[in-house]
């Protein structure tokens, strides 16, 4: 998959910015609902999938917060709010059926090319901790989207759960987990490259790598001129296209930016890069086998919890510890360092004042993790393997995250770890910013769009949508039976029985 597919058209139905997972799925649905659409796809690199969604630039966790706390938060009273935790669980289930469907239609051949079951645990240590998993747990456990979850404090249960963690651990120490068979890896890569090589084989479909996209201005006609740069030949052209995705990762700021739609004013963005420990012991490897997450630092991000995870990446088991957040002015990997002043326009500079101001936890917590050596690095990791050996870990940088900044009437800017989409008001243009939860819930991300800038067409496509997720329009949390009969039928399509 690289250099361009077919030359490039002047003009075309759909343009899409950025090869990685969302233009994946978002270019899958559409093709999908109106075959008869022209749809091109530009990736400034010579491959898709490098930036965010390499399987080695994300922790590849499945997020259905079976496992991440930071989707469940304590409430004043000490009750637990578990709204978050079921709206991410049922846009993940939204996911896997979408995969389901590609796979019974031969889209996707082999499912494990991509998806991995895993199981997911939360883990955690002192009276407070223990306190609050075991609260969770109880809330959670008889939900239908969380059927199967146990909890233990028992030493025992939870050396069976995960060996590694208990290994040489200091007897009597408060320890408690929740665990649950349902949980999944995620190669994100690998997925990006299946829906990409099943997308272009499908006639109106050109994917053109190597192409920087520079400018995005409307035309008089109502359309979108999208100036593209051929990076190998340095020759550029415009494209005129009725709709335009920026599913670009953290160049998808900047992007929004030359638009000028009146709904990019006010946004901004914060970049977090991550780092992660990876284990070069294959015996160590071998010990472990589970996505194991901890209470994230008082201060820290969401995307900072930390994580003990069993990868499965191009069918080799791995195993990584992290992820320990840096800092980079660049909005991608492989940006530049001029990403973020650039971004910073007049009618954003007061939000992201604001959140300078107001988030100095954040700000204080980059500082540490910058100025970490690799033993306090070993030290995090000791908090869950005790007898961690300098010798067997090494240090790999992630993917950069660009964090949503958005104007608010009350605190001047907001500071957002979520997904965002923001969109023109005729649904022309659309771009998604943000990160967590992110490639996991690309598929709900997609109907949102879909629903917000296809109005006219959503009737006539209705049907095609319920058979591709067959949840459409309804909310599992509310149709046990429903949930129960979907769960089952993507786990036989997914091949997710271990």
């Amino acid at each position: 998959m690289s250099a361009a597919t077919t030359e490039i058209r002047s003009s075309t139905d759909v343009l899409l910015i950025g090869g990685g997972v969302m233009s994946a799925t978002l270019g899958t649905f559409l093709q999908t609902l109106q075959p008869d659409w022209t749809i091109d796809i530009f990736e400034r690199l010579d491959d898709v999938a490098l930036e965010s969604s390499n399987a080695w630039n994300n922790a590849g966790t499945g997020h259905s917060a079976l496992c991440e706390l930071n989707y469940t938060p304590e409430r004043a009273d000490g009750t637990i709010d578990i709204s978050k935790a079921l709206n991410v669980n049922e846009q993940f289930q939204i996911s896997r059926q979408f995969w389901s469907f590609l796979v019974r239609s031969n889209q996707i051949p082999n499912p494990r090319e991509f998806i991995t079951p895993i199981p997911h645990m939360s883990f955690v240590w002192g009276d407070k901790n223990v306190d609050f998993l075991r609260r969770r747990y109880e809330a959670l456990k008889d939900h239908p989207l969380f059927s199967g979850m146990r909890y233990s404090e028992d030493p025992e249960q939870l050396r069976q759960w995960m060996p590694l963690v208990m290994k040489d651990r200091a007897p009597g120490e408060k320890l408690a987990a929740t665990w649950i068979a349902s949980g999944t890896d995620v190669n994100f890569g690998a997925l990006s490259r299946l829906l990409f090589r099943a997308l272009s084989a499908k006639p109106g479909v050109a994917l053109h790598t190597g192409h920087e996209v520079e400018d995005i201005k409307r035309g008089e006609n109502g359309r979108w001129n999208v100036r593209v740069k051929a990076l190998h030949t340095g020759q550029s052209r415009t494209v005129s296209a009725r709709f335009v995705f920026i599913g670009a990762g953290g160049a998808a700021l900047p992007l929004l930016q030359k638009t000028g739609i009146p709904e990019s004013r006010g946004v901004g963005g914060f970049p977090v890069s991550g780092q992660f420990l990876r284990c070069k012991n294959p015996q160590v490897i071998a010990a472990h086998r589970a996505k194991v997450y901890g209470k994230a630092s008082v201060g820290a991000p969401p995307m900072s919890v930390p994580h003990l995870d069993t990868r499965m990446i191009d069918g080799e088991s791995s195993l990584l510890f992290g992820p320990y957040a840096g800092f980079s002015t660049r909005f991608l990997k492989k940006g530049s360092l001029f990403d973020l002043p650039r971004s910073i326009k007049g009618n954003n500079i007061g939000a992201i004042l604001a959140v300078a101001r107001d988030n100095w936890p954040l700000t204080k917590y980059l500082i540490q993790q910058v100025l970490q050596s690799q033993g306090d690095r070993m030290k995090a990791l000791r908090e869950f393997v005790p007898d961690a050996r300098d010798e067997d870990w090494e240090l790999i940088v992630a993917g950069q995250r660009v964090q949503v900044i958005k104007a608010d009437a009350k605190k001047g800017g907001v500071l957002q770890f979520g997904t965002e989409v923001i969109n023109s008001a005729d649904g022309s243009v659309a771009a998604l910013l943000g990160a967590s939860p992110g490639a996991s819930t690309a598929a709900p991300i997609m109907l949102t769009i879909i629903q917000r800038c296809f109005k006219t067409q959503l009737p006539a496509w209705e049907a095609k949508l319920k058979e591709m997720v067959p949840s459409f329009g309804q909310k599992l949390s509310d149709n046990p039976a429903l949930c129960e009969q979907l769960r089952k039928s993507t786990t036989e399509a997914l091949q997710l029985e271990d």
